[in-house]
């Protein structure tokens, strides 16, 4: 009898080391899918095509290109992003810029007058403001080296969805209210956009059927239905006809790059962001790499957010002095994202002082442009995008038989060293115009990890976007989950102007005395900003959440795989 159970153990054993990996192996996959955008109908395209059998590189493809139907006041075919990808099969990470480029005939005196001077709007409206779209190759690239699915099929829903129209909503209105006049200066922006010249009341259709024809184009024939061709020989002959200075050249040179993203460290946890041309992975890197030299959680409140202040004014300090392209000028990544750099700007803090910042810049308008959605499939892909048109609806110049709404990126460059941008940042010499390059972004798509948990976040919200991020990182280490990140009272320093913007409500009066008698001077803002929205999977409890941010009308969904049920 004892022989027998000797001859079937090997076999017990073996039935037990299966059953352990099997379950090691079940535990670095999801089991579930998450997608947090800015607007339900992308939410709901990009689980439409994980159903199909796509996975989340398809789905990111579908979701920006729905984005670019539905919320064209914040991104769009006619401007670009940076996508950041994390592969499960291999753990391999990248980031595709499909950052926008400066026209080759630009140069770094394009919106100065004779005397030197910057010509107002001039780099914010109309065709002049204009760089050359990324997010058709991007999405093309995508779909071809990282996805499943063809691209005609991910780009479907959104081709669909410009035929068939969406509704107008309250959100819309607003941000075409604000950009009416640039609106009604170009006819076909008029008429894609508004109703007989004014903002269309909510629930009016909004069609494109000349975007849907373009998509169309693009899903036939990848990149070239952009970039060559009949909609490229369109997008020139529009833009110069407006006053811009494309060339084909322009367009058929385009290409997407992939870079290493920003890597960092912060109390145990990896953080993965976008690298240059953003600048939100080195600015990201540097303020917590700041931070990581003072004990926050043991401060009062007034001093912790002192330390957060004087770790946002050096970062945005050196954004200013050394960052731009990188395939144009020489960034010092690794001396600015080095503990030991930022350990010598953080002995410079003193605990009950503000810094002051040298010069005086006005407070700029709010940015409510850009969007951002995060995406986790059940195989443990996952993707962080943050794309933009820049300012609200762009330049607001829709080039006339192609549905394809222009960004204004170009005002994202350094018009003359010194003068802020419509965002307020001030930059140097290192972003300043060049023809074919590419201009300084703050979008910052972020991982976030340890050996525990993943987190996927990032938000629109113009040069307030970092700062943002940041403190989205900080309820993390903190424990938190995603409801917390993305609904937590937010505040903001640019180094220019020398100010603490905040939210209504984010600081209590007290607060304020003691802030005011450390020398920080404070721009209360009208209103609550951004738009954030995140993923949090818990390797050890099995569990995948998903917020999107209440300030704004996106949809937050986890899907179980097996029964596609929201949770």
């Amino acid at each position: 009898m004892r022989s027998n159970v000797l001859k079937k153990a090997p076999t017990w054993g073996l039935i037990l080391l299966f059953f352990i990996c099997f379950q090691l192996a079940a535990a670095e996959r999801p089991g579930s899918a998450a997608i947090a955008t800015a607007h339900p109908l992308a939410t709901a395209a990009g689980h439409h095509l994980l159903r199909a059998g796509g996975n989340a590189f398809d789905a990111a493809v579908g979701v920006s290109a729905v984005l670019a139907v539905v919320e064209p006041y914040s991104s769009g075919i006619g401007g670009g992003g940076f996508w950041l990808l994390h592969r499960a099969s291999d753990g391999f990470e990248t980031m595709l810029d499909g950052r926008e480029r400066a026209p080759l005939a630009a140069d770094r005196d394009l919106y100065l007058d004779q005397a030197g001077k910057v010509i107002p709007n001039l780099s914010i409206d109309g065709a002049l403001a204009a760089g050359i779209p990324g997010e058709p190759a991007a999405l093309a690239h995508l779909a071809r080296y990282y996805g499943r699915l063809s691209l005609a099929d991910s780009l479907g829903p959104a081709i669909r969805l410009a035929r068939e129209g969406f509704k107008v909503d309250s959100h819309y209105r607003r941000m075409a209210g604000w950009r009416l006049a640039v609106l009604r200066a170009h006819p076909a922006s008029a008429e894609q956009f508004l109703q007989q010249g004014e903002v269309p009341v909510e629930g009016t259709l909004i069609k494109q059927p000349d975007l849907a024809e373009t998509l169309e184009r693009i899903a036939l024939h990848g990149a070239d239905g952009f970039y060559k061709g009949e909609t490229a020989q369109r997008l020139v002959d529009g833009v110069r006809a407006a006053g811009g200075i494309w060339s084909l050249d322009d367009l058929a040179s385009y290409r997407v790059v992939e870079r290493q993203p920003i890597v960092g460290r912060y109390r145990g946890l990896k953080i993965t962001s976008a690298a240059p041309p953003s600048s939100g992975g080195i600015a990201l890197v540097t303020m917590l790499n700041i931070l990581q030299g003072f004990d926050l959680q043991s401060q009062d409140e007034p001093l912790r957010t002192h330390l957060l202040v004087e770790a946002m004014r050096r970062a945005y300090r050196d954004r200013a002095d050394y960052l731009g392209d990188p395939d144009y000028v020489d960034i010092p990544v690794d001396a600015l994202t080095h503990p030991w750099y930022a350990a010598g700007m953080a002995h410079d803090i003193q605990l009950h002082r503000a810094s002051p910042s040298v010069g005086n810049i006005p407070p700029a308008p709010e940015g409510q442009d850009t969007t951002h959605f995060s995406i986790l499939d059940k195989e443990g892909n996952r993707v962080a995008a943050t794309l933009s048109i820049n300012y609200p609806f762009g330049s607001g110049f829709v080039v006339p038989g192609t549905g394809v709404l222009l960004n204004d990126e170009m005002d994202d460059f350094s018009a003359s060293p010194g003068v802020p941008n419509v965002y307020g940042l001030v930059g140097g010499e290192a972003n300043a115009i060049a023809g074919g390059k590419r201009m300084l972004s703050s979008m910052t798509p972020t991982f976030v990890e340890d050996d525990r948990r993943v987190a996927i976040l990032g938000t629109p919200g113009g040069s307030r976007i970092i700062t943002m991020v940041l403190l989205g990182i900080l309820e993390m280490a903190d424990g938190k989950g995603p409801d917390s990140w993305v609904e937590r009272p937010r505040f903001h320093h640019q180094y220019l102007p020398d100010m603490i913007q905040f939210e209504p409500d984010a600081f209590s009066d007290s607060l304020k005395q003691q802030l005011t008698a450390m020398g920080h001077n404070l721009k209360p803002l009208d209103r609550q900003y951004g738009n954030m929205h995140g993923i949090l999977w818990d390797k050890r409890e099995g569990k995948v959440e998903a917020a999107s941010d209440p300030r704004g009308l996106g949809l937050a969904q986890v899907v179980k795989t097996s029964s596609q049920n929201r949770e």
